[in-house]
């Protein structure tokens, strides 16, 4: 016996072994879970019109800063086709107030009773909720710029001078109308001409947190061009945790059956497939993580379909390996000849399922990106593990001469 390849051996063994158990809390913490196995919302938009480029590309960043003032993690903002826009909020509690927020145009208007629109969204620096300390109704404080303080400013000193009030009674004229997205918020009246360029909202907000919306519309921005929600999808946190719970369970009984049906009709070399196999799951995962993916339920439809052609590619090469052993070859030839025949086979298909893969990537959108990205890294990842890592154990199994009896090599 070689006993410096029986070191190697054992040294692989521990480290493959080792690293499994090591890496299950840092990949169970670090993983990014979709949003069918966090939970959350799923909302698709479509610009209503004709949208520009730059409409859409205006469309995503403010709903990007509408979404970020949820405080979720991480949420995917991402246009599909010429107008529509794919919104992914993980991890929200209140799917009914997000949807909400998103679908609004947001769209400020002051105007006058006879219509005149004074002031819009883009004349506001600043939107803030607050609280009266007095009454404490809330309300929602507004700061306009520069030109906007001027056009206020005047318009408020010109109802003033047109419309005095007469024996104490108030002039309806002198109202100037609050409205957001066509509905009237707030009429409020103007006592006297306001140079500051500052104004509040009042009416109508039951809490903070009501007011707390309409200032992150206000602040976000008007809309380029109005958006219709063509779909939209909540998936509760307890449904996601069942996905997660059933497709642990799915692949746990899966890898289970593998790896016996490999060590009953392959025996040593068996072994050294599941081995394999334990390295390919440690390396798709880690560049999983290293790249930041979001493992959806599609992407471990993919991560299962890898092991398979990884489990595929074993197999092809233990067939190959038995059937030279059969016609008389040593078993350091077999399984040189048994790994260069089949290869050619093995680089194939895996080849075509790759070409599939990336017109998945490049054609679909959304969860059908996420299976197509980790099929083509497992693929990668089985064909790594099973033409190069198996070669090196079984040659060096060989060399050690710990195992020589051709039967325990499945012949």
């Amino acid at each position: 016996m070689r006993w410096e390849k029986i070191f190697i051996l054992i040294i692989i063994t521990a480290l493959i072994i080792g690293g499994a158990f090591w890496s299950v809390d840092p990949i169970r913490d670090n993983l990014k879970l979709g949003l069918d196995l966090k939970g959350g919302v799923m909302v698709r938009l479509q610009a209503q019109g004709s949208a520009t480029d730059r409409d859409i590309a205006q469309v995503i960043e403010i709903m990007r800063t509408r979404v970020d003032s949820l405080g979720v993690t991480e949420p995917v903002i991402q246009r599909e086709g010429s107008d529509r826009i794919l919104i992914e909020i993980p991890g929200i509690e209140d799917p009914e107030s997000a949807i909400n927020l998103i679908g609004k145009t947001a769209l400020l208007e002051f105007k006058t009773m006879d219509g005149e629109v004074i002031l819009t969204g883009k004349d506001l620096v600043e939107a803030q909720e607050a609280k009266d300390p007095q009454s404490g109704k809330a309300y929602v404080g507004l700061k306009f710029n520069a030109e906007g303080t001027k056009k206020f400013a005047e318009a408020t000193a010109r109802l003033v001078n047109e419309y005095p009030d007469e024996d104490g009674q108030r002039s309806e004229g002198r109202h100037i109308a609050i409205y957001l997205d066509g509905q009237m918020i707030q009429n409020p009246y103007v006592q006297e001409s306001i140079p500051s360029g500052e104004a509040s909202i009042s009416g109508g907000f039951e809490t903070l947190e009501d007011a707390r919306s309409i200032a992150l519309l206000l602040r976000s921005g008007a809309l380029p061009v109005p958006v219709e929600i063509i779909e939209n999808r909540s998936v509760g946190p307890t449904l996601g945790a069942e996905s997660i719970t059933k497709s642990l369970q799915a692949a746990i009984w899966g890898l289970a059956a593998i790896m016996l049906f490999m060590l009953f009709f392959y025996r040593v070399p068996g072994i050294i497939a599941n081995l394999s196999l334990v390295l390919y799951a440690l390396l798709l995962l880690g560049i999983l993580l290293a790249i930041k993916a979001t493992l959806t339920l599609p992407g471990i439809a993919g991560f299962l379909l890898s092991i398979g052609m990884c489990v595929d590619a074993n197999i092809l090469i233990y067939e190959r390996i038995k059937e030279e052993l059969r016609n008389g070859k040593s078993l350091r030839a077999a399984i040189d000849a048994g790994f260069s025949r089949a290869f050619t086979t093995i680089f194939d298909s895996n080849v075509t399922t790759l070409i599939a893969a990336a017109v998945l990537f490049f054609v679909g959108s959304g969860t059908i990106k996420g299976f197509a990205v980790t099929l083509s890294i497992g693929i990668l990842c089985s064909m790594f593990t099973a033409i190069t890592f198996t070669r090196f154990v079984l040659k060096a199994l060989v060399d050690s001469g710990l195992v020589k009896n051709t039967k325990l090599y499945g012949a």
